[in-house]
């Protein structure tokens, strides 16, 4: 049977309350370390990845040399100088990490190993669940635990599958048993339970709207329009002043972000986010955290 659809959400009983110190926005960054796990004939893909500075795709079997030193741009230098940045404003981040993006970069592998940042699992290899069948994609799940762990010394307790999840992703996550929320959605500002058999599983929303693939896509022509996106999104969220904790999740990519003229807007797109006021930025495991603890499953 397929799963159905939530149209409603929260409304109108939304869940009121405060994030910590009397926070109502909470503001995650998520870093998405992809790269060196993407599609390409090198690994045996019919064709190249698309998403890049030109998005593009070859025709079957042939190689795309600039799309892959794109990536590889991200791999070199951007993942470690928007780490750097992170460590040098005292920001703990979540990392989505594609776990064949770590084993083949042990400095940005070391680099998050020694920091406060969070890992979540973006997949094995950046690669779409509903390719697989029931057991690849439990061996997938697997495989990612175990590889990130092993890379960087930290469990991921979270889970962000590559575009979207299959519908039984969630009750493969359940099984694994160690995971205790997903960010497989785009529907909500706000985190939310869903049934999977008998289990409370706990959601905590992610963007496409706040995140600088939209400079891939053509939407976004400089830094300053990701600042002004972002910082109008949570002035607005913030002045809604209606009680509700609402997160905002900002995802940024290393080879897009990780370029100095883009790194220059993230860095000040969180200084003047902060600088508004009651906002608690955050890694998205101590978001989940808090709302088991604060709003557990009625």
């Amino acid at each position: 049977m397929m799963e159905p659809r939530d149209l409603v959400g929260y409304a109108p009983g939304q869940p009121q309350g405060s994030w910590p110190n009397g926070a109502f926005l909470a503001l995650n960054i998520a870093l998405n370390v992809e790269e060196g796990s993407e599609r390409s004939p090198l690994e045996g893909d019919s064709a190249n990845e698309g998403l890049s500075e030109v998005p593009r795709t070859l025709s079957p079997g042939v190689r795309d040399l600039a799309t892959e030193s794109v990536y590889e741009y991200g791999s070199r230098v951007g993942a470690l100088r928007l780490l750097r940045l992170f460590d040098r404003i005292g920001v703990e981040i979540t990392v989505f990490a594609a776990a064949q993006a770590l084993e083949r970069n042990a400095p940005v592998a070391e680099a998050i190993a020694l920091s406060p940042h969070e890992v979540c699992a973006h997949g094995y290899r950046w690669t779409e669940a509903w390719t697989m069948d029931g057991e690849q994609e439990r061996e997938a799940i697997a495989r990612a635990v175990a590889s990130i762990e092993a890379s960087v010394g930290k469990r991921p307790v979270g889970w962000y599958s590559r575009w979207m999840r299959s519908e039984r992703t969630r009750r493969l996550l359940v099984e694994e048993g160690g995971f205790i929320y997903d960010s497989d959605a785009y529907n909500d500002d706000t985190p939310y339970y869903v049934k999977v058999g008998s289990a409370d599983h706990l959601v905590v929303p992610y963007s496409l709207t706040y995140n600088d693939a939209q400079y891939s896509y053509g939407h976004l022509a400089s830094p300053s329009d990701f600042t002004d996106l972002t910082v109008r999104a949570a002035s607005y969220m913030l002045a809604e002043d209606d009680g509700v904790p609402r997160l905002l999740s900002i995802g940024l990519h290393p080879r897009l972000s990780g370029q100095p003229g883009r790194a220059s807007a993230v860095e000040e797109t969180v200084d003047r986010i902060l600088g508004l006021g009651n906002v608690w930025i955050a890694t998205r495991r101590q978001i989940a955290e808090f709302w088991l603890r604060e709003h557990p499953p009625k």
